[in-house]
């Protein structure tokens, strides 16, 4: 019986089992035999009924959206194949993205404090034989889930909503004028609405269906804990790294300070080869490292929690529903970062576009699958990280020098530093700007050429090609958002203002130019 084993038998609950299940998936994913599920259908006749406005599938960060809307007026349902429940697992996120709940009347200022479980300053970057950087108030706030789903629920309730929990998405059928949904749950089998939103993750029947069952392009593991017996929970880290390129992998970690204990997370970046190793391979990794990362020892540690999981992400992302009266929010749509995959944070930082795309789009009737497809646009901001996941990643074939990563790493994370808090702040939040980009781009290959030259044919010729036409999007997004700012022009029709108002986001939240930076007070 191996580590692994032996401490998530003695969990709450047997995750190992839960971990077996996980690398069964997994094992599909690699060897390319995923069925592919036929849950969406279309007819052509119309629905005599309609029971509501909008369905909203997941509730998890379904709910963040579903209260959001019935404060507009709408009818909403919101199935859950469970509990509507937070984890017991706090959320990491940064104080200003908070605010959305109080400027939206989601919260109040006493509700956003309960939710709040923890805080700390400082947190580290640190790569194996760099220097350390510290910074302050990113990522730093420890969100409740329990406290915050449970206050969005009740708002929801009281707002008109209607929650169907135990009630698990089983098909639909699109009609000319809404969906026709089938639930798991014999009370409640059948609803219909004008639009179906899909928040069910990234394992979406939904979204299987969409993708074809193809394989991602990357995948980022995680493997981790929330434990108690930590001596120093004082700080935390956005990214570490302490080892060589070891498995072909290389090993990247965080860690949190949290109200009851540390949670640490063990991650990297691969792709679904066959020959990559199990989630449980990983997750033994995961409990070997974990005592010289942290300074403990596993017996001085009561281990609540254990986290594992594995995420595809796809370079066609966000993705566009080929349906009418269909989106794909939060994980399903793919549209948070291939870096972070902070789910959470992602949702958090479009939920008012969102709500106000879809409040749009629903009093217009703009519910074809043009129209939605708008609310998920091409987003050069995101598209150009994917050559930094690739900088991250070692391919199973690939002979790189063992420490290469980290020193590119080191390097570049350095000339953000050195560049001032424009620089490295947004992008510690997921938010790539094309003048922090770009100041980045030629500090680091005017001072460190050779350091450059060494990542190409590591990435490869067609990766840089395909970043250097997202790196000119993101330019030229950049550009036209500045001047769509200072010009705000009425449309004639709501067809036509509903386009507008998206372009204007598209360019805005593409660019990164939603990200307003907090003055911080001087030491």
């Amino acid at each position: 019986m191996n580590k692994t084993e032996q401490i998530l038998s003695r969990i709450a609950g047997n995750p190992y089992i839960g971990l077996g299940k996980a690398d069964e998936l997994w094992s599909r994913y690699k060897s390319g035999q995923r069925s592919v599920p036929a849950v969406i259908t279309e007819q052509s006749s119309p629905l005599e009924e309609i029971d509501y406005d909008v369905v909203i599938c997941g509730g998890t960060l379904g709910i963040l959206l579903g209260a959001a809307l019935v404060g507009r007026g709408w009818k909403v349902a919101l199935l859950e194949r469970g509990e509507l429940r937070g984890r017991d697992q706090e959320w990491n996120i940064s104080q200003r993205e908070l605010t959305v709940f109080l400027q939206m009347g989601l919260l109040s200022e006493v509700g956003l404090e309960d939710a709040i479980a923890s805080q700390y300053n400082p947190a580290r970057i640190t790569f194996n034989g760099g220097d350390e950087l510290w910074v302050e108030d990113v990522l730093n706030i420890g969100v409740d889930p329990v406290s915050l789903l449970e206050q969005l629920k009740q708002r929801f309730l009281a707002g008109g909503g209607t929650l169907l929990e135990h009630t698990p998405f089983k098909s639909a059928k699109i009609h000319a004028n809404g969906v026709a949904i089938q639930t798991g749950n014999a009370e409640n089998a059948a609803l219909t609405a004008r639009l179906l939103i899909d928040a069910m993750g990234h394992f979406s029947p939904i979204v299987q269906q969409a993708r074809k069952g193809e394989k991602p392009d990357a995948v980022c593991m995680v493997m981790g804990t929330c434990a108690k017996g930590y001596d120093n929970n004082t700080t935390g880290d956005l990214i570490a790294s302490f080892t060589p390129i070891q498995n072909q992998c290389q090993y990247f970690w965080e860690a949190f300070p949290a109200r009851d204990g540390r949670t640490t997370y063990m991650f990297t970046y691969l792709d679904a080869d066959p020959s990559r190793p199990s989630l449980e391979s990983f997750f033994e990794d995961y409990l070997t490292l974990l005592p010289d990362y942290q300074d403990v020892t596993l017996e001085q540690l009561e281990i609540v929690r254990a986290l594992f999981g594995f995420f595809p992400c796809y370079k066609d992302s966000p993705l566009q529903y080929e349906w009418d009266r269909t989106l794909a929010v939060g994980d399903s749509s793919g549209s948070q970062s291939p870096l972070s995959f902070g789910g959470f944070g992602a949702m958090v930082r479009h939920l008012e576009r969102l709500t106000t795309g879809i409040d749009d789009a629903l009093q217009a009737d703009l519910l074809d699958s043009k129209a939605l497809g708008q609310l998920q646009p091409y987003q050069p901001n995101l598209s150009v990280t994917w050559l930094f996941q690739k900088s991250m990643s070692v391919g199973v074939d690939q002979t790189l020098p063992p420490n290469k990563i980290n020193n590119v790493l080191s390097t570049i994370f350095a000339d953000m530093d050195a560049l001032g808090d424009e620089v490295l702040r947004p992008f510690l939040q997921d938010v790539v700007q094309f003048p922090a980009l770009a100041k980045t781009m030629l500090r680091t290959s005017t001072r460190h050429p050779a350091l450059v030259a060494s990542i190409l044919p590591q990435v490869g010729v067609g990766a840089i090609a395909s970043w250097a036409k997202h790196f000119l999007s993101l330019g030229s997004y950049n550009f036209f958002n500045s001047m769509e700012e200072t010009v705000d022009v009425r449309r004639t029709t709501e067809k036509k203002q509903y386009y507008a108002d998206r372009r204007r986001d598209a360019l805005k939240y593409g660019s990164g130019g939603d990200y307003k930076p907090t003055k911080r007070s001087k030491n």
